[in-house]
């Protein structure tokens, strides 16, 4: 007889368990949906703001250093947020970009005594 409430109190839990596992699930995927929307988002502004030339040399820049590509994306948004950005930017002030955020390379000196 004493197993009866033993095992009543197991299902419980065990559904309780179950509905936290699900509500976890349900903000993961709302995470993951509001993620894919900014992304797209994002990918629409700079479709508006960068022409193909500077699209493909901005990519070619996320093969090699994903991490800066993603800091240039950022300023290019910044830029076109604030207003600052007339027209599109081409390849050419698409270089120049790089140019000026590409971090500075350390160069070593050495000098022998």
């Amino acid at each position: 007889m004493s197993d009866q409430p033993d095992d009543e109190r197991l299902e419980e839990l065990r559904k309780k368990k179950m509905q936290e596992m699900q509500e976890q699930s349900d903000q993961g995927e709302a995470q993951e949906q509001a993620q894919q929307q900014a992304d797209a988002q994002k990918q629409a502004m700079l479709r508006k703001h960068l022409t193909d030339g500077a699209r493909k040399r901005l990519n070619s820049v996320r093969m090699s250093k994903p991490d800066f590509a993603d800091q240039v994306e950022r300023q290019v948004l910044a830029l076109a947020q604030s207003g600052r950005v007339s027209g599109k930017i081409d390849e050419d002030k698409m270089k120049e970009l790089l140019r000026e955020l590409k971090p500075d390379s350390k160069s070593f000196n050495i000098r022998r005594r």
